[in-house]
């Protein structure tokens, strides 16, 4: 495979102009939407034999999240797409202002294999509402669905226009060595600094969709049974292997054991006696990350689960955490959910400022104050008040990481944001010319400017 071709066949295929129009876009859009569909049977079975996915959590976190996305951008991509007039300051009368979004070019989609058609194809709505051609690279360690997408986009789109490279780490630099005009990358920090690295020889514009311990907290006065549930439910989906899945448990002592007692009965009621034989539990993709998980379980006190088998991990609460352990030090990426006791909800806020920003952040209170008080102090890409995961569903609000966790956003507008720029241009009148702006200065322009300009 020539990457260096194929980037510059879809340079070649950018500069007709094609994907500028709107109603190729809208078609194209209606293109993929059918894809999807026409490709449900095969993206199930990719991702049962991927991450053991069951349909039904197929959808719900895979294809029906991307369909949503894909009806939303049909719907307002010509709304979004009109050059949008604004206001012009006095000191430039006469002259009108309009915004005009453009695309960028040739764009690259780099996903992860944990919801491996979702990452891939959800960034690749954003693109082309924005008129760019896209080269998706989808996870490596997620091979059947990287085949279906591959399959579904070549059966789909010219090559020239969108197109797939498979492969791993290898690919993955041949890529980063081209010159895109944006980078779009899901995945882990440390990655995604290479990213960034890379991204600035060309000075490439980026947005990265990272992660972090995304702290969950339970206040005073919560729903105990409810918050259990909520948060059981965001560390089943996908085995906890979601970038915006609560990561570790703030918890106030007394409540503790309740929690606990609600968090292995909601188990059960989902998992059955044992989650390890319940066939439409996911599995750990790959012997590496499940040897990685059961080394952070070391040292700690699992009071819900600690079983695993082969492939899967069952959902786990660990007790007797500390702030130094291993899995205090990473992101988990698993059913494990380690419990920190805390006294004060300023002590919870201050343990979570005293780490780096993370993707999401759960509060489970009826407290509006606690709730202000928290949204107020605590930095983090994005959350959901009173549940886990779920803001990540929505195309009316973006997703995206501050600091360590990611720059940008995308779903929904945001999408079409950020495979675009914003054109900003002054039309200036020629029926006028004010002579305050030319040679000769003098006291009087210097007085007269200075009125309009501040």
């Amino acid at each position: 495979m020539d990457i260096t071709q194929i980037v510059r066949t879809q340079r070649d295929y950018f500069a007709t102009g094609l994907t500028r129009n709107i109603e190729f876009r809208l078609a194209r859009l209606r293109e993929l939407r059918d894809a999807i569909v026409r490709n449900a049977a095969l993206i199930d079975a990719s991702l049962k034999a991927d991450l053991n996915k069951h349909p039904f959590e197929t959808y719900i976190t895979e294809t029906g999240i991307v369909l949503a996305e894909v009806n939303h951008a049909i719907r307002h991509l010509r709304r979004w797409a009109r050059p949008k007039r604004v206001k012009t300051p006095l000191a430039l009368f006469a002259a009108s202002s309009v915004l005009y979004r453009e695309p960028y070019g040739v764009a690259l989609v780099m996903s992860p294999w944990n919801y491996p058609f979702q990452l891939a194809i959800d960034p690749l709505v954003g693109a082309i509402a924005g008129g760019n051609c896209c080269v998706v690279k989808p996870g490596s360690y997620a091979p059947e669905t990287a085949k279906a997408i591959a399959k579904m986009i070549a059966e789909t789109f010219d090559p020239a226009y969108v197109t797939t490279v498979l492969g791993g780490r290898v690919e993955n630099a041949a890529l980063l060595d081209q010159k895109f005009d944006y980078i779009f990358f899901t995945g882990g920090t440390d990655v995604g600094r290479t990213v960034m690295a890379k991204a600035a020889v060309h000075l490439t514009p980026v947005t990265l969709e990272l992660g972090g311990k995304s702290p969950c907290i339970i206040a005073e006065g919560a729903d105990l049974d409810l918050a259990a549930k909520r948060i059981a439910f965001g560390k089943i989906i996908n085995a906890g292997q979601t970038c915006v899945a609560p990561d570790y448990l703030l918890i106030r002592d007394r409540d503790k054991a309740a929690f606990v007692g609600h968090f292995r009965d909601w188990v059960k009621a989902f998992l059955g006696d044992d989650p390890l034989q319940n066939e439409n539990y996911p599995k750990i993709v790959n012997a590496k990350h499940h040897e990685r998980l059961r080394g952070l379980m070391a040292g700690t006190t699992a009071v819900v689960g600690g079983t695993w088998n082969d492939t899967k991990i069952g959902p786990t609460l660990l007790d007797g955490v500390s702030p130094e352990d291993p899995v205090m030090q990473e992101e988990i990426f698993g059913p494990l959910l380690p419990i920190i006791p805390y006294g004060t909800i300023d002590e919870a806020i201050a343990f979570i400022e005293a780490r780096e920003r993370p993707l999401a952040l759960y509060l489970f209170t009826n407290d509006r104050k606690i709730e202000k008080k928290v949204l107020g102090a605590v930095r983090f890409g994005g959350g959901t008040i009173n549940d886990t995961l779920m803001h990540f569903a929505s195309t009316e609000i973006g997703v995206g990481g501050v600091g360590e966790s990611g720059i940008g956003s995308y779903h929904g507008i945001r999408s079409f944001e950020t495979f675009t720029h914003e054109k900003g241009v002054l039309r200036r009148a020629t029926w006028i010319d004010l002579e305050i702006r030319y040679h000769p200065y003098t006291k009087a322009k210097d007085a007269a400017i200075r009125r309009f300009l501040k």
